[in-house]
């Protein structure tokens, strides 16, 4: 196995086996990818310095675990505000991930204490129990071996959950992840972690995935407090507050396809 998610080549980015996810064997978790928008996006020059605090990303379908390139674009540029485009495509230019953001300056702006209501703090990864996946008998994956994963409520597979996640390698060989790469790759885990489907028995695969940040996170760990509610049509949504060792940073939203097996 190799130490990184991804290897770069160029311009080509090349998943390693710890990209896959849980669904099948030739596709990546969309976890690795959306990391992979998020890179791209961070790296556009702006008039001045600024953070991106919404992604909402469109999966057109499996992320085919195959070599890929990601562009990304400034739609509409500002000092204030800035609206980019991004997309995620094989080596033979099939778009498979497609995003758009929002950047906001960065500036420094006087709060009074009240302006930020207190958050109910959760149990911190020291308190947490280390996952045992449940989900089928594969040994590698971004979901098995890229992450490390500790549940201080909930578990596999039991409904409303929060988990702390981490990255147990770069998410690209060679550089350092950052803040925001990693939340938006544990984002994507809202619907897994608070499951209450069997993945023997159902699909509950997310179509999409958006992810608001009003701040950065501090340090690697990030916690994800997730449910996912259905309905007997066979959609679902998974939605997830995000938080750090400091409280509250955003919030994650999923729109599930749900179906029998």
């Amino acid at each position: 196995m190799t130490d990184a998610v991804f290897a770069p080549e160029g311009e080509v980015l090349i998943p390693s086996e710890h990209a896959r996810g849980p669904w099948d064997a030739g596709a990546m978790h969309g976890g690795a990818p959306a990391a992979l928008i998020a890179r791209a996006i961070e790296r556009l020059e702006t008039p001045a310095p600024m953070r991106c605090v919404r992604l909402a990303l469109e999966f057109a379908g499996a992320v085919p675990l195959q070599p890929v390139t990601v562009s990304a674009r400034i739609t509409r540029g500002g000092k204030r505000l800035a609206l980019v485009e991004a997309a995620l495509s094989t080596t033979d230019g099939t778009e498979v991930l497609r995003a758009r953001g929002t950047l906001l300056r960065i500036g420094d702006v006087a709060l009074p204490a009240a302006a930020t209501p207190p958050d109910a703090p959760v149990p911190g990864p020291e308190q947490g129990r280390p996952a045992h996946w449940t989900g089928g008998d594969e040994t590698a994956g971004f979901h098995l071996t890229a992450i490390d994963l500790r549940f201080a409520r909930g578990d596999w597979g039991h409904g409303p959950a929060v988990g702390w996640f981490r990255l147990a390698m770069p998410l690209v060989a060679g550089e350092e992840p950052t803040p925001l790469q990693r939340t938006v790759a544990f984002a994507d885990f809202g619907n897994g972690l608070s499951r209450a489907l069997d993945f023997r028995t159902h699909l509950f695969v997310n179509a999409d995935l958006t992810v608001h940040l009003h701040r950065e996170p501090e340090g690697e760990w990030v916690a994800l407090d997730a449910r996912t509610d259905l309905d007997r049509t066979g959609v679902g949504q998974a939605t997830s507050i995000l938080r750090d060792r400091h409280g509250r940073l955003g919030v994650a939203a999923q729109s599930l396809f749900v179906a029998e097996r």
